[in-house]
């Protein structure tokens, strides 16, 4: 993981299934875990997806906060 990694979280958007066109950061955590316990996809956004769901089970979506574009919270 790198910093680009963390900016990614809140830049690009889940590119398929339920919660498609969602920011990576603001997936719900029962989705995040979902795939945590069925298999992360390949490639990027697996990775991805496994660091966001690391974030959110440890209760740290707020130190993406300061990575936001100015004036986008949470959907």
């Amino acid at each position: 993981m790198d910093a680009q990694d963390l900016e990614k979280l809140v830049t690009q958007r889940m590119p398929f299934g339920k919660h498609e066109g969602v920011l990576l950061a603001d997936l719900p955590g029962n989705y995040l875990n979902w795939f945590a316990r069925e298999g992360f996809p390949r490639g990027e956004i697996g990775r991805l997806l496994a660091l966001m769901q690391t974030i959110d089970h440890n209760g740290l979506r707020d130190l993406l906060r300061p990575l936001r574009p100015q004036g986008r919270g949470p959907r």
